[in-house]
């Protein structure tokens, strides 16, 4: 199976700080990967480098196949309809409804002209396909609500509606599941594990709860200090070093994360 995304040696700063250092990864097409470890380990960057928000300083981001240094805006642009992110604070416009929401799945592709038409005037077409996949997730109810009426579980659910609608090869998910009680995270991170495998799209995800990661996740990606530190399927990576993973220094402990 080819890669749907390639780290190679790729280092990312923020003026003296190393986010990123030296990270080699490979994820193929259509797999489920969760990175894990604590805050500051470099999660979220490793996120924003494979949606090519974030640019490496050194090294080299193959994403299908292609590699995103030297790409043009242009070439970014649809680079990026082929990825679709669920940020950690979802991104979600609370003033919207939920189908207009969803239908800005689709604005890196449409354009702003489009999109600003289809928000006021949603084609007949887009407003079945999005209660189709507001049925899958779940809350098929919610169509015409406001965002802002919804539970963070619920709005949740429309951030993911929001990335299928946009009919994505990759779903990057950075820590969706930071904001609701335990059982909401288990029930999100299995419906996005399980569109997964449906659809055949690849699944990156960014968790704390390592025990969800390890009952849904096929492969663990470990961060720690901007490094990977483990790299396997869970029953083959030594629970000692995973609970290492989140064992802080003093000197860390310290460190604003």
């Amino acid at each position: 199976m080819p890669a749907a995304f390639q780290l190679e040696s790729v280092t990312r700063r923020f003026g003296d700080l190393a986010a990123v250092k030296r990270v080699d990864a490979s994820i193929e097409q259509g797999s489920q990967v969760a990175f894990i470890g604590p805050s500051g380990s470099g999660k979220t960057t490793v996120i924003r480098l494979l949606n090519t928000m974030l640019a490496a300083d050194e090294g080299t981001v193959t994403v299908f196949g292609q590699s995103v240094s030297g790409l043009g805006a242009g070439e970014l642009r649809r680079l990026r309809t082929r990825i679709a992110t669920i940020p950690q604070h979802l991104g979600l416009v609370p003033n919207l409804s939920v189908l207009q929401n969803v239908i800005l799945g689709k604005g890196g592709e449409r354009g702003t002209l489009r999109s600003i038409r289809d928000l006021l005037i949603p084609r007949k077409s887009d407003v079945e396909a999005i209660h189709k996949i507001l049925e899958r997730v779940g809350i098929e109810e919610k169509l015409f609500a406001r965002t802002s009426t919804l539970s963070g579980g619920q709005q949740q659910r429309v951030a993911i509606a929001r990335a299928l609608f946009q009919e994505p090869e990759a779903i990057l998910a950075d820590e969706p599941v930071s904001a609701v009680d335990p059982a909401r995270a288990k029930d999100t991170v299995q419906l996005l594990t399980d569109l997964s495998r449906e659809h055949g799209f690849t699944l990156c995800v960014s968790l704390h709860h390592i025990e969800l990661a390890k009952e849904f996740f096929p492969r663990l990606i470990g961060m720690r200090n901007g490094e990977v530190v483990l790299d396997g399927a869970p029953a083959d990576l030594d629970e000692a070093d995973l609970a290492r993973l989140y064992q802080l220094s003093d000197e860390e402990m310290m460190t604003d994360a």
